[in-house]
């Protein structure tokens, strides 16, 4: 882009013509057009230095203090040497401009990001500094003999517009800055000591909002992983610090591997498929999902001492955790009274009626929010999020025998066939 470059002047290549693309893509880049198509007295002038712009009919472009120059080409080839000026910054006002600069650290940063931060420009203006151009700032020389803006000087300014979105320091330069000194007097100043801010980092939010309508979409998520990541490995070397049981270390990280999964997966997916975040988990409830996959046995030990369960029941509890985490927990452990007015039941037993021929329909009696088949091991429970869990009895005690679903009738026909037990 640039073929000559020193700190008070830069060249800048010919560019490309500009088919089927805008001049100005940044917020700083439109308002330096809108200084020129507002102040022009001529449109069409306008309009002509625009096709000649977008044609690649302006030359290289030397920027210098106070004023850009190039040779733009007429549409019958004949050149024209085109200036704009600008008024440069006083001493003082650049002194105004490198302490406003450097109180905000966004600030610095977003300029050497190549980004004109529209806070920093609010700044400016209110400290009676203009960076931008406003109406009537951009004054037109040219040796067509034009006494406003002809089609060259508007061609120039078009083709300003995209050397400024690509590079913000270049309007600094014509305000009377080169990029070189300005950032070695911001490194002096923010060398300085000054008093430590203890006041949130961040993107200020003027700043944001007033990008929002240039930044880009986001990019397509990428899919997440098959499966989680493996853990690092540990030192096996180096002995452990008292304490510290390295299977249970191993674990745990491994758990943790399979929930950042877990989560990155439910942020990808649809919104309206997301399920409800699971927060505030119990102590007990946590040792449920740590045992989740745990071989060790000591492991599985302490998970089922944490969590207030036998072993036996521990592993029932893991079996409902991996169908459904934690509501799938609580329909385990809880029974409850769905409604009194018995709506509940009544829409169930008119699902489950449905479903079966007269002489196929199995007899259920409920208790709470449970169903149990006569004469069979199978039951469903009503979950408070309204889903119906299908369970088997195996052992002498109810297990889960698979996910939820919305209709109690197809719940219960998820259920394999088993052997009949006595109910107690």
């Amino acid at each position: 882009m640039t073929g000559h470059d020193t700190d008070t002047e830069r060249t800048f290549a010919a560019l490309p013509p500009a088919q089927g693309r805008g001049f100005a893509h940044t917020w700083w880049g439109q308002a330096w057009l809108r200084a020129l198509e507002d102040a022009a007295l001529d449109s069409a002038q306008v309009k002509t230095g625009r096709r000649l712009a977008r044609a690649g009919a302006v030359g290289a472009v030397s920027v210098r203090a106070g004023r850009i120059t190039a040779v733009v080409l007429d549409r019958d080839r004949t050149p024209h040497r085109a200036d704009v000026l600008l008024a440069e910054l006083s001493a003082e006002q650049w002194d105004r401009f490198l302490d406003l600069t450097v109180e905000r650290s966004g600030h610095l940063a977003a300029l050497l990001d190549r980004e004109m931060p529209p806070h920093l420009v609010e700044d400016a203006a209110s400290a009676g500094i203009e960076l931008l151009p406003g109406l009537g700032d951009l004054e037109p020389t040219c040796d067509c003999g034009a006494w406003d803006h002809c089609g060259h000087t508007a061609a120039l300014c078009y083709q300003m517009a995209r050397l400024l979105d690509q590079d913000p320091f270049v309007l600094l330069l014509m305000r009377g800055r080169g990029e070189q000194s300005l950032l070695d007097a911001l490194q002096a100043r923010t060398a300085a000591p000054v008093e430590e801010d203890s006041g949130p980092e961040g993107v200020d939010a003027a700043e944001a909002y007033a990008a929002s309508d240039i930044l880009p979409s986001l990019p397509t998520p990428t899919e997440p992983p098959l499966e989680p990541g493996l853990p690092p490995v540990l030192d096996a070397e180096a002995p452990p610090e008292p304490g510290v049981d390295p299977v249970a270390v191993r674990h745990l990280a491994a758990r943790t591997a399979v929930e950042a999964h877990r989560l990155l997966t439910e942020a990808l997916r649809p919104h309206s498929d997301r399920s409800a975040a699971v927060t505030g988990l119990t102590a007990a409830q946590d040792a449920v999902r740590l045992a989740v996959d745990a071989t060790d046995r000591a492991v599985i030990e302490r998970l089922a001492e944490g969590s207030g369960r036998d072993l036996e029941s521990l592993a029932v509890a893991t079996r409902a955790w991996e169908l459904g985490g934690a509501a799938a927990l609580a329909v385990l452990e809880e029974e409850w009274t769905p409604d009194e007015g018995g709506e509940v039941y009544a829409r169930a037993r008119a699902a489950l009626h449905s479903a079966w021929d007269e002489d196929e329909r199995p007899s259920l009696r409920a208790t709470g929010n449970r169903f149990t088949v006569t004469g069979a091991p199978v039951q469903i429970r009503l979950g408070r999020d309204g889903r119906w869990w299908p369970y088997r009895r195996e052992g002498g005690r109810w297990v889960p025998a698979g996910p939820a679903a919305l209709d109690p009738a197809t719940a219960l026909a998820s259920t394999e066939s088993a052997s009949a037990e006595p109910q107690r």
